[in-house]
């Protein structure tokens, strides 16, 4: 029986982010009975129990106290040392640790030695380029800028979601070129069958191909305050409709500041019916996605996979996910150009659609994923 032991996402099904979703469809997808995989939880309740979800998926809560930035530092370290007192008191062989992220810092090198000697396989995946978020000040960029190199330099392989990061780190750390291996994320093919299309938008107030369409977290490097302005400057009939974690910080109410002299703007506080969402994506006269850290984002895949036109914000990560099937935008006024011309944006609709969805399949698909992790747990 092989165990791998998945830290530094919040839990399994837990509805936060990029990596949550991550991890419960590398779980949920993966097809090998003599597989074990033990997924932290971040978790407050210092009473919370393990919790054996099937012989397959054991959710293990590490409680971690502290509040703040420090939070998910401090759980990862606990998660860590967790499973290695699991490993070693259990006399596990082979295990492989899939860490998620650059919070280790150094000590994952300090405990190098006693994970080589239990026989502990180290994995990480750093995402993105964590140090370039412009949520985090500044002590903490350089934090994820030397944990980088530590972490890296301290584990036995690095899985790159995005050949762009793949390309940095190789640029970056010469010596770990045979260390690193290209897994982008898994598209799940979502059945809309089973949903009232009609109700769906009614609920939020949509029609079809009415909405230009925006999902993602309410952090500056998505590049909202670039779309909204380059949409509010624009002739286009449509609405632009954001869906995201909104909250009283001070970027999401300058966005609603901004937003307030167009009433075709349409801010939406998450939607995590995933079918619901993918009902709203499908409808969408086009996605624009403005990420500019990170690797090969999930809510980009699935764009791809449903919406009819992408509009792309143009870094590496994106261009290798969307290549020729996408349409970009980067400098000031390159997204109102594109959008002021609307017999344009219909015909590209027609061609690059059907390019998008096939190049999803072809190179997104969970049983394409899966086949390439089954080759790392191996």
């Amino acid at each position: 029986m092989k165990h791998v032991f998945i830290i530094g996402a919040r839990g399994y099904h837990a509805n936060y982010g990029g990596w949550e979703t991550f991890v419960s469809n590398l779980v949920d997808y993966y097809d090998d009975k003599n597989t074990i995989f033990h997924i932290s939880k971040y978790t407050e309740n210092k009473n919370e129990k393990e919790k054996i979800i099937n012989k397959n998926v054991i959710v293990t809560p590490i409680y971690t106290k502290i509040k703040g930035h420090a939070k998910m530092f401090l759980y990862t370290i606990n998660a860590f040392k967790h499973y290695i007192k699991y490993v070693k008191n259990n006399n596990i062989e082979k295990p492989y640790f899939y860490i998620l992220g650059l919070k280790l810092f150094n000590y994952l090198k300090l405990k190098r030695k006693q994970t080589k000697k239990l026989g502990i396989n180290i994995i990480v995946n750093p995402d993105g380029l964590e140090w370039k978020r412009s949520k985090w000040p500044y002590p903490v960029k350089k934090f994820f800028l030397l944990s980088e190199k530590l972490m890296l330099n301290n584990c036995d392989k690095i899985i790159c979601d995005s050949l762009g990061i793949e390309d940095y780190i190789i640029k970056k750390y010469p010596s770990l070129k045979g260390k690193t291996t290209y897994i982008a994320y898994g598209y799940e093919d979502i059945d809309l069958k089973q949903i009232d299309t009609k109700k769906t938008l009614k609920k939020y107030n949509l029609k079809k191909d009415d909405y230009l369409l925006v999902v993602g977290r309410c952090v500056p490097e998505n590049n909202y305050e670039i779309i909204i302005k380059d949409f509010i400057k624009s002739n286009i009939n449509k609405k632009l409709v954001i869906i995201s974690n909104l909250s009283s910080t001070n970027y999401s109410q300058k966005l609603k500041e901004i937003s307030q002299s167009d009433d075709r703007i349409i801010f939406i506080d998450g939607v995590y019916n995933k079918i619901e969402l993918g009902t709203i994506r499908k409808n969408a006269y086009l996605y624009i996605h403005g990420h500019s850290v990170g690797g090969t984002n999930p809510s980009l895949i699935e764009s791809l996979s449903l919406t009819d036109l992408n509009i792309l914000y143009d870094v590496c990560f994106n261009r290798y996910a969307g290549e020729e099937t996408c349409l970009y935008f980067k400098e000031k006024g390159s997204l109102t150009k594109l959008l002021n011309n609307q017999n344009y944006l219909d015909k590209q609709k027609k061609i690059l659609g059907p390019k998008a969805k096939k190049r999803v399949k072809e190179n997104y698909t969970w049983k394409i994923i899966i086949d390439k992790y089954k080759k790392i747990f191996k």
